[in-house]
């Protein structure tokens, strides 16, 4: 069964402090000071991560006309897991105007690895989500092992992005993939789009997707206006 972590976040009429409540999993959600109106939690990881048999799950659900900042401390490895496998469940639900910035941590997938990830995003009309994800496919010297990436967002009841990417060290390499890479950057963001620029996809609906592929995860280039 998967280790759940649960944080839901609510403005409260009248009270200028929103709701905040917590039910931690394998990773620990902490309260940060925070900077004018906006809710900042850290997730900490409360156990050892990521072995093999590891489901991790993390739920968001934000209401009302609150902004949320979540915050990784600290990266996620993957370790070598022994003809085992993990997953990786992210889900978050925005309502009634409410906003999501998720700044994510790389996310290394060693050798022997093979971990599934899934993000599900469901906002309404009038909310915004800005989610980074940084995959890195092995430590140092390593190839990397296996990572099937799925992410779906849906915005006012309307797919906006659907991608289903098998990570495996033989099917990455394609040229339309990593080719030679390692790393994987991407910043996306719904109910809102990104200014144009370089490695920017402005998808059909309001939103858009800003990757950065390369070997040298300090030389990503990430848009402006989702520093």
């Amino acid at each position: 069964m998967p280790t759940t972590t649960r944080i839901e976040v609510c403005a409260t009429p009248g009270s200028g402090s929103p709701r905040v409540a917590i039910a931690h999993g394998a990773l620990l959600a902490r309260r940060l000071r925070e900077h004018g109106s906006t809710v900042r939690l850290a997730l900490v990881a409360g156990q050892a991560l990521l072995l093999a048999g590891d489901e991790v799950r993390i739920e968001v659900l934000v209401q009302g006309p609150v902004d949320v900042e979540i915050v990784e401390t600290a990266g996620t490895v993957a370790y070598e897991m022994r003809g085992g496998a993990a997953r990786w469940e992210v889900a978050i639900d925005l309502r009634d105007g409410a906003t999501v910035t998720w700044g994510g941590q790389p996310f290394v997938v060693s050798a022997g690895a093979e971990v599934r990830r899934d993000t599900t995003i469901d906002i309404e009309a009038g909310c915004r989500a800005t989610m980074r994800e940084t995959l890195v496919l092995g430590r140092a010297g390593e190839t990397g092992g296996i990572l099937h990436n799925q992410t779906r967002i849906d915005l006012a009841g309307t797919p906006l992005l659907i991608e289903d990417l098998d990570l495996a060290p033989e099917a990455r390499v394609g040229w339309a993939i990593l080719h030679h890479h390692r790393c994987l950057d991407s910043t996306t963001t719904a109910g809102y789009r990104l200014p144009h620029g370089h490695n920017v996809l402005q998808l059909e609906g309001c939103g858009s997707v800003h990757r950065w592929i390369g070997d040298d995860l300090h030389l990503s280039e990430r848009p402006a206006s989702a520093r």
